[in-house]
């Protein structure tokens, strides 16, 4: 049998909806029609949400997130997340290998589940989305090679997207909005990444102003947390005994905030010089045999982490003439993160945007939105030879 009688029954219409060609003609159909705002009074008072997620880490973790998005629309069917956390803990960080292998193991079920809680099969499907990358080489293959088997044996188009373009994207699905506000600026932060963007237009043009020259800001709690003893991953334990500490016990450097850095650093972050000098004050603390506050020392740290953060986001806001800010990533779960966003955003009268706690972890549903977008604005399917990058710039937004 071709593969055409496999996948498509026979009717008396095409099956293939040639979405790119067709798409302008529905549209414009749906405004004459108010099919939106009618879809919103036909849903007022339901839930916006079906969620299935791990719980809300504050530094990326290693996963495995299948989303189901009805394209065309901002609606999200479906999320379902895979946690590898407990196998790296063991190990005190992620360890590669460990999250390919977990990769593998938890697709089948996660599909499963994720078609499962959206009331949809295969055939329902419009197209695929995956990241390609930033991330780990060996995770990325299991996720990329899966989209490539689905959409081949379904017939549907690949869309190879940017692991970091998809953290703003999510910002499409919290409103119930299928269109983001732009140009914003959008500060990503993770155990793996720490980029500053300006997204002038979602799917066609964003620009990497500034990142980590060392150490990401998730990777930096990890380490810290080591050094004060306290359990990984080391972003949420952190997070949880600042709570009891003084941010001001002691004033830890802010990298890269000098007059001297402005012109070659501006927008650009470090965070190994903090690590390293919290880990100089323990070691010169337990010395002199003084009790450590562990505390007040995390206090301190995680303030330091959040100054840099939003004073450089703000910086970029001002010089960009935007009144807009997007906070993604593991690390935007933070509590002292969101807050000092919110105080001097306020200040400013600069509209923070910050997505659920669920949605702010590496997730299918960022993927699904960002693919869908790049759907509906006519983008042509990524190919099938398109491969994984560990590296990757936001400004290649598709592969």
């Amino acid at each position: 049998m071709s593969k055409s009688q496999i996948n498509l029954p026979k009717t008396a219409f095409s099956m293939k909806a040639n979405l790119p060609i067709r798409e302008p003609e529905i549209l414009k159909y749906w405004e004459e029609i108010n099919l939106y705002q009618e879809l919103r009074n036909s849903r007022k008072g339901n839930e916006k949400f079906i969620l299935h997620d791990g719980p809300p880490y504050a530094n990326g973790n290693i996963h495995m997130g299948t989303a189901l998005n009805k394209i065309l629309s901002s609606t999200l069917l479906a999320h379902s997340v895979a946690s590898s956390m407990e196998e790296h803990a063991r190990y005190g960080g992620v360890v590669p290998e460990v999250a390919a292998r977990a990769h593998l193991e938890a697709l089948p079920q996660v599909l499963s589940d994720a078609l499962a809680k959206a009331g949809v099969s295969y055939s329902d499907l419009d197209g695929i989305a995956v990241t390609s990358g930033p991330g780990l080489a060996g995770a990325l293959m299991v996720g990329v090679g899966a989209a490539k088997a689905l959409a081949v044996s379904l017939g549907l188009p690949l869309y190879a997207v940017n692991h970091l373009v998809g953290h703003v994207g999510v910002e499409c699905l919290a409103e119930g909005d299928d269109s983001l506000t732009t140009p914003t600026i959008a500060l990503l932060v993770s155990g793996g990444h720490t980029s500053l963007l300006l997204v002038r237009d979602l799917v066609n043009d964003v620009e990497l102003l500034g990142e980590t020259i060392d150490d990401a800001a998730g990777e930096a709690f990890d380490k810290v947390a080591r050094v004060l003893g306290l359990p990984y991953p080391g972003g949420p334990e952190i997070d949880r005994v600042a709570k009891e500490g003084d941010p001001e016990f002691f004033r830890f450097p802010r990298g890269l905030t000098a007059h001297k850095d402005q012109e070659k650093h501006r927008y650009n972050f470090s965070f190994s010089g903090l690590k390293t000098a919290v880990a100089r004050y323990v070691e010169s603390a337990r010395a002199r045999g003084d009790v450590i506050d562990v505390p007040s020392i995390s206090a301190s740290f995680q303030e330091a982490v959040a100054d840099v953060l939003i004073q450089k986001s703000i910086q970029a806001c001002h010089d960009y003439d935007t009144l807009r800010l997007l906070l993604g990533g593991g690390v935007a779960a933070n509590s002292r993160v969101r807050g000092l966003a919110q105080e001097r955003c306020d200040q400013a009268g600069i509209d923070l945007r910050v997505p659920p706690l669920s949605l702010c972890t590496d997730n299918g549903a960022m993927i699904a939105a960002l693919g869908a977008q790049r759907m509906m604005a006519g983008f042509e399917p990524s190919s099938l030879s398109s491969g994984v990058f560990s590296t990757l710039s936001p400004s290649i937004i598709q592969l």
